[in-house]
């Protein structure tokens, strides 16, 4: 990447003249830039944003981790020492902040070092020369007709043809995006001034930590088309007026791909931000966690379980059942969900461990076969579907003394988690604390969508409505096949 170069338009008539890529670019003129992999990744698709090959182009990233000081404080230096006549401007939650970056923009661009790369992009010094705007807010290039205009949200841009607009984080905090009327204000802002600003060959690139499932960037994603970006192949499938979208996850949960190869559980930029202490925010507020640093969101408004799920402290004397229930992996996206739980005289179900793991089946059979042996359970029922069969064979090798049973799920996925969901929250009971016990399996839960497409993982709530499905009917409403009893 390091190697890559694109050519100036300063290059003299009849001339090319080649410049540092955006990631030498940044270094040179930010020489305490911290540069880790995605970075490079980030600062890549950035070069290609700057050469025009994205046109429009959203990037989520969890918080501290470097978004604005790619993006609005040495990108626009880049942009406009690649074309100094571009008009660009940059818009955050605040004037304050919009200023900010401008400033330092501009100390960038009169830096020795710029000035090297960048001869023909100059701003006014002092007084000189006259006629051109120097301000905080705004700066114009020398001898072009380019320059650097900052905006607070719903700020005016009456009169200002913008050629690349940068629009970075237009919420301050979960305060603001969590108010409608601030919402709402924000995309009224959107629509009828930054989008009126723009013309045909206008770039706009959406820097966000994600605060809300209505944010911009969601309001967007449900508006418009966008091509995720998972191969640098992908850029090649965005259309005339669609957007290339990237979301970098503070822990890998996503399957692993070219433009990000991490490990599931990897953290993005662990020498600042470690898994343990990923983990420990996990903990703290798993919906949160999922929204600002996974960029996965939850329309909180129209969540299907939300925080109703009830808590126990012991189980009640009187269990007259012990049981499990298995629903291994569909795809390699997907999720093992294995419930052990008990259900008392009054019909009430308790769920007493579980295993919740993404890892390849010789490894989460050993997780279940250790869970059983954490608990009284004398039956497993497991989901015969893509694979199960195998895995339930496997299962009763290694638990000769416990029932396995296998059944193919027929019944309707979407369908069994809707209608089953007041049931699952008025029969079942969970341990204190099972959001720190198991904080994947609990943020999915929580944050799971009554819009059923909307959600990216069904393994938890499918697993618990199965479980009320065998309970409410005594195991009469599937075939039940047993592998075997010793």
């Amino acid at each position: 990447m390091t190697d890559s170069r694109i050519v100036s338009s300063q290059a003299s008539a009849g001339e090319s003249a080649l410049v540092p890529s955006f990631a030498d670019f940044a270094v040179t003129v930010y020489p305490f830039l911290e540069m880790q992999p995605f970075h490079e990744v980030y600062y890549r698709l950035l070069e290609m944003f700057a050469a025009g090959r994205v046109r429009r182009l959203m990037v989520s990233m969890p918080p501290q981790h470097g978004k604005s000081v790619g993006a609005s404080t040495l990108l626009p230096a880049y942009m406009l020492g690649l074309a100094p006549d571009t008009k660009m401007a940059v818009a955050s939650y605040s004037a304050a902040l919009a200023s900010k970056f401008n400033r330092r923009v501009q100390r960038i661009i009169e830096s020795e070092e710029y000035g090297e790369l960048f001869p023909e992009t100059r701003i006014k010094c002092g007084g000189k020369p006259a006629g051109y705007v120097r301000t905080s807010d705004e700066v114009e290039i020398v001898g072009h007709e380019g320059g650097l205009l900052s905006v607070g949200r719903e700020g005016s841009l009456t009169g200002n043809r913008v050629d690349c607009f940068i629009l970075d984080d237009l919420y301050k905090d979960a305060m603001e995006a969590n108010s409608p009327l601030v919402r709402e204000n924000c995309w009224e802002w959107y629509t009828s001034v930054v989008r009126t600003r723009m013309h045909n060959a206008s770039s706009e690139l959406i820097v966000f930590t994600r605060w809300h499932d209505e944010d911009l960037i969601g309001e967007l994603r449900r508006r418009e088309r966008c091509v995720e970006l998972r191969e640098w192949a992908d850029i090649d499938r965005v259309g005339e007026g669609e957007w290339l979208s990237l979301n970098f996850e503070a822990l890998k949960s996503s399957p692993a791909c070219g433009i990000d190869p991490r490990g599931a559980g990897e953290a993005l930029w662990p020498e600042r931000q470690s898994a343990a202490l990923l983990e420990s925010k996990r903990r703290l507020d798993p919906l949160r966690f999922e929204c600002m640093y996974q960029g996965h969101p939850s329309p909180r408004g129209g969540l299907l379980y939300g925080d109703g799920f009830v808590e126990y402290d012991t189980l009640p004397a009187e269990i007259v059942r012990y049981a499990g229930y298995t629903d291994t992996a569909d795809t390699g996206d997907d999720y093992l969900c294995s419930v052990a739980y008990a259900v008392d005289a009054d019909g009430m179900i308790y769920l007493l461990d579980a295993v919740y793991s993404r890892e390849p089946m010789e490894v989460t059979e050993g997780l279940v076969v250790e869970m059983v042996g954490r608990t009284p359970i004398g039956s497993m029922l497991v989901e015969s579907n893509n694979g199960g069969r195998g895995f339930a064979r496997a299962l009763q090798r290694l638990l000769p003394r416990v029932r396995i049973e296998w059944f193919h799920q027929s019944g309707n996925k979407e369908a069994r988690i809707l209608s089953y969901s007041a049931t699952v929250i008025h029969t079942m009971r969970f341990p204190r604390g099972w959001a720190q016990l198991w904080p994947e399996m609990y943020a999915h839960l929580t944050s799971y969508s009554r819009i059923f497409r909307s959600n990216r993982w069904h393994d938890a709530p499918d697993v618990l409505t199965g479980i009320i499905e065998r309970e409410a009917s005594g195991g009469r409403q599937t075939k039940i096949r047993s592998v075997g009893f010793f």
